[in-house]
């Protein structure tokens, strides 16, 4: 597990995104273009990453991250990025913009890897790695690993079926969704980049093919290239409750096939693989929340879940 220094009372994950039917060349060059910049409010660590999502959409995203919500909130104003995303106007972007922000206290945060050797994500932050864990390979592990469970069951605001997303269209619009009581937001990816070729070969044919149904399956982009030729993808996905996301892991034909191969994967290895995983999980409140979508589809992230979800239009 990532260990970040005592001082450190939130962090922000910050997706922000381009859709479109065909997107045009390097269509997150706005968007780097502000994490580049040589600024001391900077995001720590960022990457990039393509899919195709349920309506046959492109789509790009450029993850970010910064230690705490003070940097992130003054970032946006030293960067010009918050000038920038207000000025967009949805009638007149041959795009689809969003951005989906959050803002986990460190005790609604958990994050685990296979090795302590290559850092992802948030752990690009750390200060140091914990050894082995015991909370870890068994059904509800997540949640004893998250401190604020310890003390809260984390229920939510009931089920949220996404609706389809027709009824108002968004296509033109700017939408604010109002957060969700204790949503759930998980990525978990896979490394192999760094696996022999006799296990690069039992990855491939065995257990990457198998989906992951509901959330978005991400292809990490090279920024040198701008290419999916990385050998790194991850899941992105939504739940309306840290339970709905266990029930799913337990009970879902796709995460079982998953699970069960990778315990045949490691044993046909002798458990000596170099397939990379880890995953973060985070579990927030209303306030804790800050999505927008700027002339995107009514499938998009939370605007799925219909026009009754939405705070604001414009």
């Amino acid at each position: 597990m990532a260990r970040f220094p005592e001082s450190t009372k939130d962090i922000v994950v910050a997706v922000f995104g381009v859709q479109a039917l065909t997107l045009p060349q390097s269509p997150l060059a706005p968007v780097r273009a502000f994490v580049e910049r040589e600024d001391p409010h900077a995001p720590r660590f960022w990457d990039m990453a393509s899919a195709i999502d349920s309506q046959g959409y492109g789509m790009q995203t450029l993850i970010s991250y910064w230690s705490s919500k003070e940097e992130y909130t003054k970032w946006l104003t030293s960067s010009g990025f918050e000038q920038w995303w207000t000025s967009l106007k949805p009638e007149l972007e041959k795009v689809g913009w969003f951005k989906e922000i959050f803002f986990p206290p460190i005790d609604r945060f958990e994050t685990v890897f296979s090795d302590n050797e290559v850092p992802e994500g948030c752990a690009h932050m750390r200060q140091s790695v914990s050894g082995p864990i015991l909370e870890h390979v068994y059904w509800g592990s997540a949640r004893d690993r998250l401190p604020a469970a310890q003390t809260d069951p984390l229920d939510g605001e009931g089920q949220h079926a996404p609706s389809n997303g027709g009824e108002v269209d968004s296509t033109k619009q700017r939408i604010k969704i109002k957060g969700k009581k204790n949503l759930c937001v998980i990525r978990s990816g896979q490394d192999w980049s760094a696996t022999r070729p006799e296990e690069r070969k039992l990855y491939l044919e065995t257990m990457h093919p198998v989906g992951c149904i509901e959330n978005r399956m991400m292809a990490v982009i090279d920024p040198s290239t701008t290419n999916t030729d990385t050998d790194k993808t991850f899941g992105l996905g939504f739940f309306d409750t840290l339970g709905s996301l266990e029930k799913w892991s337990k009970e879902h034909k796709t995460y079982l096939a998953i699970f069960g191969r990778f315990l045949q994967y490691t044993k046909e290895l002798d458990n000596d693989y170099t397939l990379r995983l880890h995953h973060e999980i985070m579990v927030l409140l209303p306030e804790q929340q800050d999505f927008e979508y700027i002339g995107c589809h009514p499938q998009t992230g939370l605007l799925s879940l219909g026009s009754g979800s939405w705070a604001t239009i414009a």
